[in-house]
């Protein structure tokens, strides 16, 4: 934890919260030793313990992890144990149960030789170098003189490039603790020279005990699903956890209840948000609207409501691989049975699916001035998806209805279709989210149909729609052959677009070319436009539909870029000419700023190259006769 305050009971009551005796939980019950410090953190506590036991104790240390899981605490216990000293001990130890000579002031964040600084407050490089200058120093009382550094990573760069040296090669009696959030922003340099200690997030089931053993202290009941609450809101943080039930014992009146953990979380009730899931995957619009609109009305917050639905989401699928996590005691009862009933009834997809859709909403519900409506929207999306068929299953069901050569598999006599082709069904579901009647297939023909609820408006869309093509079917020829780039841009000067034309050339990279199919990567500044516009230009010019794609690969050079590398090639080549390195010595400063080569008898075969290709000879060279501008 990152607070500095006062940490032992004994401290005067007039120097606490003004002179009222009380202390937040947080503070009261911070770790003192590393048996403390056991939860949640036992392979840190096992690596010191082991490294004290041998005497192969760091110069410096690095401690990171995320804010509330103990990092300036343990900080303050491994300056305690690198200063240890009783009557009987006089070495560094991590059996700290009896307190030292040095413990209660260390602890307290005032002893003289263990010095606390705050990064975020002394970023520059004259703080490090009063340090610097201070290391020197033998300590006053102690074994180390030991700098804790928290937030070391808002240290400027000049800050970090000073401590170098002396972090490499300190004097004996010195030692660097630093602490921080951000690990990637520290140097590697600074990193290489430390041992580096990673904390986790502490578990739910870490935190329910926890808490559980501090209110049995403070003699507070407390309902072990108020508890199983808090410990999921602290997200792995000790420090937020105690916060949280701080304030919840004040909400409470001196008890931790659940309903009044609920109402100060703004969430819904565990059991209703299963309810909700439960409508969700059997597609129930209306009941899972009524659910949500009773869960907002009771005072929950839709943002939360939809994040516990991608949590119960989440714990479901776990299940499906995970029974034993069913163990897990920060779950309620109810999230125990029915997570596992579903985990034997909905399928993997399904669940990864409302998964992914929850991942889109949630941001949405955040953003948007009405939550309440785009989580009704979010709900109504999650219910009509589940009467979808997943990717897999629809490219499967279309491939039953098709043969090998991409022909409709033909009904035997007795169909009144006169052995044509029967076309399978238009469209599972309908754009209003009903499914819709697949035709009925005489026996020996494919058995894998769509649950049917036509109404007449489907019936009408089904006459109307045209026939779907399979995706067997040949893409037609196009009008044009496009193989290149600059076949594109060539189409858009024959076209009279010269606006497009200078965007392909400017700002597109080139990284995949199919009939129908083109992948591209824009410059940061060029409109994103030019893919719309490429795909209905190419779909008229060539008379085939185009798929055009924006990708993350960087692709090849634009058009501008290729031609401009040829023109510093062909440079290059006539500056390699002895002719022209005579020139060029004749006349000292002449430069040369362009090479034009001239036409030969292979003019036509090198105007079928690329057009970078065209500007050089096959060997690169420049040839005789060919004009260079001086």
């Amino acid at each position: 934890m990152s607070d500095n305050g006062p940490t032992q009971t004994s401290t005067p009551a007039s120097n606490i919260s003004g002179g009222n005796g009380y202390r937040v939980l947080a503070r009261k019950y911070r770790p003192k030793d590393f048996s403390d410090l056991m939860v949640g953190q036992e392979p840190m506590v096992r690596t010191l313990t082991n490294a004290f036991e041998t005497g192969r104790i760091a110069q410096a240390y690095m401690l990171t992890g995320v804010r509330g899981v103990g990092k300036t605490t343990t900080a303050r216990i491994l300056a305690r144990a690198l200063n240890y000293k009783t009557p009987e001990i006089d070495k560094p130890t991590i059996d700290l149960r009896i307190p030292g000579e040095h413990c209660q002031a260390i602890m307290e964040g005032r002893h003289v030789d263990v010095i606390e600084m705050d990064a975020a407050s002394h970023t520059g490089i004259d703080d490090i170098r009063e340090i610097i200058e201070q290391v020197r120093y033998r300590p006053v009382s102690a074994r180390y003189k030991v700098y804790i550094i928290d937030e070391v990573h808002m240290l400027s760069t000049q800050a970090f490039n000073g401590l170098l040296k002396t972090l490499e090669e300190p004097p004996e009696h010195v030692k660097f603790i630093f602490a921080t959030t951000e690990i990637r922003k520290v140097p590697i340099t600074v990193l290489s020279r430390c041992q580096r200690f990673d904390l986790r997030r502490i578990s739910a089931a870490d935190l329910v005990g926890l808490f559980t053993t501090i209110l049995e202290k403070e003699g507070i009941p407390a309902e072990p699903e108020a508890l199983a609450m808090i410990a999921r809101a602290a997200e792995g943080s000790a420090r937020d956890g105690l916060s949280l039930l701080d304030q919840s014992i004040a909400h409470g009146g001196g008890s931790v209840l659940a309903e009044t953990v609920r109402g100060m979380l703004g969430l819904a009730d565990r059991a209703r948000i299963v309810d909700l899931f439960e409508h969700i995957v059997r597609g129930d619009v209306t009941a899972a609207l009524s659910e949500f609109g009773a869960q907002y009305e009771a005072g929950a917050n839709p943002v939360v409501v939809l994040t516990d639905l991608a949590d119960f989401t989440h714990l479901v699928t776990r299940f499906k691989y995970i029974p034993d996590a069913a163990n897990d005691p920060s779950l309620s009862e109810v999230e125990r049975v029915r997570g596992r009933e579903f985990a034997d009834s909905v399928a993997v997809s399904t669940l990864s699916r409302i998964w992914q859709m929850l991942l889109k909403g949630i941001p949405e519900a955040e953003n948007s001035s009405r939550p309440a409506g785009a989580a009704e929207m979010v709900l109504i999306r999650l219910t009509h998806a589940a009467h979808l068929p997943s990717p897999e299953d629809a490219a499967r069901r279309l491939a039953d209805f098709a043969n090998g050569d991409g022909q409709r598999t033909p009904a035997p006599n007795g169909n009144g279709s006169g052995g044509r082709p029967v076309s399978p069904p238009q469209s599972p579901v309908n754009a209003r989210g009903t499914e819709m009647s697949a035709p009925r297939l005489p026996a020996g023909g494919p058995t894998a149909m769509l649950r049917a609820v036509p109404t007449p408006e489907d019936a009408k869309e089904t006459l109307e729609r045209p026939a779907m093509q399979t995706a067997a079917e040949p893409q037609p020829e196009p009008k044009v052959p496009v193989r290149s780039l600059d076949d594109i841009a060539d189409l858009c000067a024959k076209n009279r677009e010269p606006v497009l034309r200078a965007r392909i050339r400017q700002s597109v990279h080139l990284v995949k070319l199919e009939p129908g199919r083109l992948e591209i990567n824009l410059e940061p500044d060029a409109p994103k436009s030019i893919v719309n516009d490429l795909a209905s230009k190419l779909r008229e010019w060539t008379g085939i539909t185009w798929w055009v794609t924006l990708s993350n690969e960087r692709g090849a050079p634009t058009l501008a870029q290729a031609e401009e590398q040829a023109q510093e090639q062909r440079k290059t080549d006539a500056r390699a000419d002895p002719d022209v390195a005579a020139i060029l010595a004749q006349f000292p400063g002449a430069k040369i700023i362009n090479v034009k080569i001239r036409a030969t008898e292979e003019e036509n075969e090198a105007e079928e190259l690329p057009a970078p290709a065209t500007a050089e000879s096959a060997e690169g060279d420049i040839l005789p006769g060919d004009d260079i501008e001086l």
